[in-house]
């Protein structure tokens, strides 16, 4: 079993369940400590190449995932991997803002928070400005359905 985030580590989210995924912009240098295992990456185009395994979701900035069906199927995968896996799983955008902090409630969705909090739940545990947009809000709240 891989050693999963810490709660110190730079970016880390603990789910209510006790998954801890990483959150970051791409546009700032690699954090210290132990690299993902596992990364998902939400860009308009392809992300550099990286020496663990990773998925990019082509997702525009300001927007919402181009695939819908994808981005569900990617996020699950992703939610499992960081709990019965124990993987250390990173979501991360240009900023690691607006679209990260919109996974990482759909995350947190995945996990039983309930649709209408997480938002609130990832600004808080996260970044207070995470899901930038309204549109990016009611992706969340939808999310579940």
């Amino acid at each position: 079993m891989t050693e999963t985030w810490q709660p110190a580590d730079a970016g880390v989210l603990r789910l209510p369940s006790g998954r801890a995924v990483r959150g970051r912009g791409l546009r700032r240098p690699l954090p210290a400590g132990p690299e993902p295992t596992y990364g998902v990456y939400l860009l308009d185009r392809r992300p550099p190449e990286v020496p663990w395994d990773a998925h990019w979701l082509r997702w525009p900035d300001f927007r919402l995932p181009a695939d819908r069906a994808e981005a569900r199927a990617v996020l699950r995968a992703a939610w499992t991997r960081a709990g019965e896996a124990g993987e250390r799983v990173e979501i991360a955008c240009g900023g690691g803002r607006g679209r990260t902090g919109t996974a990482l409630a759909c995350l947190a969705v995945l996990d039983g928070v309930p649709a209408d909090r997480a938002v609130e739940f990832v600004r808080r545990a996260y970044d207070r400005r995470a899901v930038e947009t309204p549109w990016q809000r009611r992706y969340v709240r939808r999310f579940a359905g």
